[in-house]
């Protein structure tokens, strides 16, 4: 973190000199800067960025409450410690007013200068990591724990534990849902970071125009709206974890930035001409293929050697066998005490249909699903019409093709309900949806004479999704005309 700074202003050299000796107690983390002329002090603030000012009233030229005033019109939350020798209540009064924290009366102990400070800075920092944390993009995180015994997850977890406790940058990649940054955090949670901080960024989710002040901060008056100085997530992130999820979406310019502040630990905030130290560790994410972008020019070369280390891969959920149940059923545990549901489990015909889904929204997705079924069960379990349809539909042995083909059957069979057949209760199930999403979509047509937006509309769909339906189908609109 850069080193707090406290500007002290008294005209009489010997409080100059007493404050600093006082304040130099805090130690080499905070810089006192010392001021004879209050003039000059005015200047300063303005081109200057300080966290505590402690100022005398009474002196020549800009006295201390006009100083006061100044001050709060470059920083109206700079914290100010006003003292003096001559004190009057109207003089107190007008200080505290204009926004003063304290009021201190000559001869004063110094370890109540001393106190005072401290408090101011830590207050000082403490409202400069709020106002940042409320900039921050809120986020759902998909699960708590890793789960999974498969060997593709045992791979995973081991290389988290080969490399959390060192200091390396680590690239985790993986389709949406896989759990990239849960990922992160147990990395972060076994390191020696782990009591610091861990600073989540999506990259993707910030405007381009505000990332390079939301990565590195800005300076007072570095651009329109800039009123007070901020700290940015990089510094934030000091002496913990940087997780930048989505990193293929940040932008050329960025990249080199980003590149620069990682291979020298040093940030520089916009509208600043001085560099401030970083302690972090980076793990970045992405579902992006980066050597391919490399290869297209829109991702740099060097900041993917810089930040893959060590690579993750984390597999999809379809590739990770038994893990599906074992996630479900974690989910069920996790949620149902959640939504006050006296729900313990999954029912046997749930499991199939879980089992031999696709799950193209990997963990996500059944993270859903199963919040959906804890909602919609009436019994201590959750079963099979407690799932999505369409789900259902696709869960049966390859559940598009199964679709497809039952479709093409009613088609060569003029329509009609299809005959009861072989491969059991999904194969039946999806024969009959397609039977009647066929016969449905073709009454419509029939009935508005091939017009798709008027039969759209009747049945209560978009036009577009009535027309890839159709397509499914194998119908065509002028079929239905004239």
């Amino acid at each position: 973190m850069p080193r707090p700074r406290v500007l002290v202003v008294d005209d009489e050299e010997g409080m100059l000199e007493v404050c600093q000796e006082t304040l130099e107690r805090l130690g080499d983390d905070v810089e006192v800067v010392v001021e004879r002329q209050s003039a000059r002090a005015v200047e300063r603030l303005k081109d200057e960025s300080f966290d505590v000012m402690v100022t005398d009233i009474r002196m020549p030229g800009v006295d201390g409450v006009t100083l006061l005033r100044k001050a709060r019109e470059q920083d109206p939350d700079l914290p100010v410690l006003m003292i003096t020798g001559f004190p009057t209540i109207e003089t107190a009064v007008e200080c505290l007013r204009l926004g003063a924290v304290d009021y201190l009366t000559k001869p004063f102990l110094p370890d109540d200068l001393l106190a005072n400070v401290k408090r101011f800075l830590q207050e000082r920092r403490l409202a400069d990591e709020n106002r940042l944390l409320r900039r921050q993009v809120s986020r759902d995180y998909a699960f708590d724990d890793l789960v999974g015994t498969s060997s593709s997850m045992e791979a995973v977890f081991e290389t988290v534990r080969r490399v959390a406790d060192t200091d390396v940058d680590v690239l985790v990649v993986g389709e949406t849902g896989t759990g990239k940054e849960l990922v992160a955090r147990a990395i972060h949670r076994r390191s020696r970071r782990g009591t610091e901080r861990f600073v989540p960024v999506d990259c993707g989710a910030i405007p381009e125009h505000l990332l390079e002040s939301e990565f590195f901060g800005y300076e007072k008056g570095a651009f329109t709206g800039a009123n007070n100085r901020s700290i940015g997530l990089l510094e934030f992130a000091d002496k913990g974890t940087f997780f930048l999820d989505e990193i293929g979406e940040l932008p050329p310019l960025l990249q080199a930035k980003l590149l620069r502040a990682l291979q020298e630990r040093r940030i520089r905030r916009v509208g600043s001409k001085t560099e401030t130290p970083v302690s972090v560790r980076v793990v970045a994410a992405t579902g992006r293929d980066l050597d391919k972008m490399v290869a297209e020019g829109t991702f740099r070369q060097d900041l993917l050697y810089r930040i893959n280390v060590v690579k993750i891969q984390l597999p999809p959920l379809r590739e990770r066998g038994d893990d599906v149940v074992r996630l479900a059923q974690h989910f069920v545990q996790r949620h149902a005490r959640e939504m006050g549901k006296n729900v313990k489990g999954i029912r046997p015909d749930a499991v199939e249909v879980l089992t031999h889904y696709r799950w193209p929204g990997n963990v996500r997705e059944l993270q859903n699903v199963v919040r959906r079924g804890i909602a919609m069960t009436r019994a201590d379990e959750i079963g099979i019409e407690d799932l999505p349809d369409t789900l259902v539909i696709a869960s049966g042995d390859q559940g598009a093709r199964l679709v497809a083909s039952a479709a093409a059957g009613v088609a060569a069979g003029g329509g009609g309900a299809p005959a009861l057949g072989g491969g059991g209760f999904f194969e039946e199930r999806a024969r009959r949806m397609a039977a009647f999403e066929r016969e449905y979509l073709a009454a419509m047509l029939e009935q508005h004479q091939g017009d798709v937006t008027a039969a759209a509309k009747e049945a209560g769909i978009p036009r577009g999704t009535y027309y890839r339906l159709m397509k499914n189908h194998a119908l065509k609109a002028n079929d239905f005309r004239g």
